[in-house]
């Protein structure tokens, strides 16, 4: 849901503190890095704010720019200790493998996503992102029909790429959050993600709703895979998830919390 021509998708890799789920375990980096977040309270450094994480929640949370300079990511943050929630994103194409009928109690699921002909460029096998095989986030907003109440934010404007590797810490950037419903939201992924970080319970209408998910994008080109860094025509989350697994691995070893705050 959501989407946009105008802002990015990112494909992410999950890392977590639960068992038994798809997602891998935190490194200590990673783990210092989500608690010092979390014991932070808020953002100081907000390059948006006034947004929510659901339809009828507090304008609470922002796109947190703490760690930009120093660390070169941009993160989502709530205040009093939040992060984010994830809801369910069913967007793209919804016929190809894994489609497991979980999608279809979502009432506003679209054929396309943000970046479907950046994915049509790749020549790559496919012609659009399946939410059953790629893990994206839905980061980034946008207005196109200019309603009243609703704000925007482009991560390009931070230097941050489409379909660049994310990292989801939860207790690849793929879509942008359009002006739906009544307020700005974010905290949003393709239920491959949802599926690998909380399990099967996931579904176009039940996402994850404590607020403790860390979603972390990573600034420049070197986030990006490419056509060739990624099997983007994989059959399957842990397929794809594997491909980007190295990347992801060397974009989080940057994440260093002894690291001065930027702000």
């Amino acid at each position: 849901m959501h989407t946009s021509s105008k802002f990015l998708l990112l494909v992410a890799v999950a890392i977590g503190f639960l068992q038994g789920v798809a997602g891998r375990d935190i490194p200590q980096n990673l783990k210092t890095f989500y608690n010092n977040v979390k014991a932070a309270g808020s953002c100081k450094n907000i390059l948006k704010g006034g947004l929510a994480d659901t339809d009828n929640g507090p304008k609470t949370f922002s796109y947190c720019g703490d760690h930009l300079n120093d660390m070169g990511v941009v993160y989502i943050q709530g205040t009093n200790g939040q992060l984010a929630g994830m809801d369910i994103d069913c967007d793209g194409n919804q016929q190809g493998p894994g489609n497991d009928g979980r999608c279809k109690s979502s009432g506003d699921t679209q054929s396309t996503t943000a970046f479907e002909d950046t994915v049509k460029g790749y020549n790559a096998g496919i012609k659009e992102l399946n939410p059953f095989v790629h893990p994206y986030v839905v980061f980034g907003n946008d207005n196109e029909d200019h309603k009243s109440g609703f704000v925007t934010f482009n991560p390009e404007d931070y230097g941050i790429k489409p379909l660049s590797v994310m990292a989801v810490i939860y207790g690849m950037w793929g879509d942008t959050n359009g002006a739906d419903g009544s307020r700005s939201l974010v905290g949003e992924a393709s239920i491959s993600l949802a599926t690998a970080c909380f399990g099967t319970s996931m579904n176009g209408d039940n996402g994850h709703e404590t607020a403790d998910v860390l979603y972390v994008a990573f600034t420049g080109s070197h986030a990006v895979p490419g056509r060739t860094g990624a099997k983007w025509n994989a059959q399957s989350y842990s397929e794809f998830e594997t491909s980007i697994s190295g990347l992801g691995d060397t974009l989080v070893q940057g994440i260093q919390p002894s690291r001065k705050r930027s702000y």
